[in-house]
């Protein structure tokens, strides 16, 4: 894995293993701008949305093991995201921390808190009976969305609480995740005018 850091709040960064060959590259401070690739068109479908939807300049380019399943490619994707967000947040002096959002996707609903506490926790509830193994869109498990939470939690080192408070059609469901970490993420790393220094009595996160 390689990691080149640029002037402002942005990454670069590559992760290559036998299974995958990951490329990401983010400004926290962009528009929401995305060019995504990873040869599992729902999973593009979804971090386009998360890019629009946290305001977040987004590339993923990804290739990998997809003819075996989707699982590797998808993890080490979220895997590298995480990564890239924890390098562009850099000593998280000046933001906010802590964001939520509430989302519906027409019968869905998610709620989702971020915290960028610098402590990687997931918790993850609520989707209905049965949806970790739904297929959507040919390639993407139902299972891999709680799977993608824990690896952007883990490698950005931040604390996320997403419930699915209702939905029935597994697409929305995912898309509607999604977009609620998306707003929460976008609240969560944003600078403060008020805040001076690191958000935290410990001082540091």
């Amino acid at each position: 894995m390689t990691v080149d850091i640029t002037t402002g709040r942005t990454a670069r960064l590559e992760r290559t293993t036998s299974e995958s060959s990951v490329l990401v590259e983010l400004d926290l401070d962009g528009t929401g701008r995305s060019e995504i690739s990873t040869t599992v068109p729902f999973y593009d479908h979804m971090l386009t949305a998360l890019a629009k939807h946290s305001l977040i300049d987004l590339t993923v380019k990804a290739t990998g093991d997809t003819h075996i399943d989707a699982h590797h490619t998808v993890e080490d994707v979220a895997i590298t995201i995480g990564e890239s967000l924890k390098q562009a947040l850099g000593n998280k002096a000046g933001i906010r921390r802590f964001g939520e959002a509430t989302v519906p996707l027409d019968e869905a609903l998610a709620h989702a808190v971020v915290d960028i506490s610098g402590r990687p926790y997931l918790v993850h509830s609520g989707e209905p009976a049965g949806q970790e193994y739904h297929l959507i869109g040919g390639h993407f498990t139902g299972s891999l969305t709680r799977h993608v939470f824990e690896a952007i939690t883990l490698h950005a080192q931040i604390c996320l609480h997403m419930r699915v408070l209702g939905g029935r059609d597994p697409h929305h469901i995912v898309e509607a995740q999604f977009k609620a970490f998306a707003r929460a993420l976008r609240a969560a790393v944003e600078p403060d005018p008020r805040v001076e220094g690191i958000p935290s009595t410990k001082g540091a996160l």
